[in-house]
């Protein structure tokens, strides 16, 4: 049997189980099992191959199985925890979660490490189809998904929020849409203008400038969105290191515990201080509710509360996520909604 082979067929020193079946058992029971495991042949055909009924081909290779004559092994590249990520998926309800490793203590300090975007510009290249719209939130995670982005089928690539300019080159949402188009061979809909603005009046005057606006009509086509989570503290969520101490205070006493794509929600995934959408420019979270399939991207234990309250909102559909998150996330009380199951209305009526 060649070394590769994922199935191994154990001989007559296998154990005292497998003693107990004959030496013409053993080599039959080992070459119906590479038929039916490696060869990718029916039991049917096993059946004809060998003169034997198909419930006897069923026996042999259950028989296999129980006695350890044949062992089958599940690899997955050692970056994914795969227990985890399929833990996760049915404790929140979620359509697809992937738990990445960890980095190392010491090795990525950032709020979201580099290899979360990695994974979902693969996660990506499985969920589009060609002729989707996919829209791309402003967050440090889907600017590394977008970089790190090297297959798409053709899509129009539209960007769902405004862009948060400090000054830094990292922080490029207008890059990380015309970088998915390029991949995509689509067109690219990116939005000239800040996140947040001073007033309801200044945001509903740039809501319907030309670019802005045709912008925004592409938010109803959206089928897959990529978006970001924060943590209501400095450095980890966008919203809050733009607003004044006033305003932070504000509404930090509404309860607020993270913040995705400038909506603000609670420990329990209800909406708070909506006022302040007024003020973004931003994808409604009516609409975020609406698209089929929303991709959180976020990890680490600094956002790991943050992350839960968003998935109890019922506005996320999938996650890509590390171990330390994971973690939290898997003992946490109360998961709340499940959003790929039940899309609920995001301020909890």
């Amino acid at each position: 049997m060649n070394s590769s082979e994922e199935i191994a067929v154990a001989g007559m020193s296998a154990g005292r189980s497998a003693l107990r079946m004959g030496p013409a058992e053993l080599v039959q029971a080992a070459a119906m099992a590479r038929r039916f495991y490696l060869e990718g042949k029916s039991k049917i055909q096993i059946a004809e191959e060998f003169g034997v009924s198909r419930f006897k081909v069923a026996r042999v290779l259950e028989t296999a199985l129980e006695r350890d004559l044949v062992r089958i092994e599940i690899r997955v590249p050692a970056e994914l925890d795969a227990e985890r990520s399929d833990a996760l998926r049915a404790r929140y309800g979620l359509r697809h979660a992937v738990v990445v490793e960890s980095p190392a203590e010491g090795e990525d300090e950032s709020p979201d490490p580099e290899n979360l975007g990695e994974v979902a510009a693969d996660l990506l290249g499985e969920l589009v189809t060609e002729g989707d719209v996919l829209g791309l939130a402003w967050g440090r995670s889907t600017i590394h998904m977008a970089a790190a982005l090297d297959r798409l089928p053709p899509c129009t690539v539209v960007q769902l929020t405004g862009v948060y300019d400090a000054g830094t080159a990292e922080r490029g949402s207008v890059e990380a849409v015309r970088r998915a188009a390029q991949v995509s061979g689509g067109e690219a809909h990116p939005i000239y203008a800040p996140m947040l603005l001073p007033d309801p009046a200044t945001a509903a005057a740039l809501r319907s400038q030309t670019g802005i606006a045709r912008a925004f009509e592409y938010f109803d086509k959206v089928t897959v969105a990529c978006v970001s989570i924060g943590s209501w503290e400095p450095g980890i969520s966008t919203v809050h290191d733009m607003l004044s101490d006033e305003e932070r205070a504000h509404y930090a006493s509404l309860g607020v515990a993270a913040e995705m794509s400038a909506h603000l929600f609670d420990s329990e995934g209800r909406r708070v201080g909506r006022d302040l959408g007024e003020r973004c420019i931003t994808v409604e979270a009516d609409r975020l509710r609406r698209i089929p399939e929303v991709v959180a991207i976020a990890g680490g234990q600094r956002k790991a509360a943050a992350i839960g309250a968003v998935l109890r909102s019922g506005l996320v559909t999938s996650l890509v996520t590390d171990r330390a998150a994971a973690d939290y996330l898997l003992t946490a009380s109360s998961p709340g909604t499940h959003p790929a199951l039940d899309r609920t209305d995001p301020d909890g009526s």
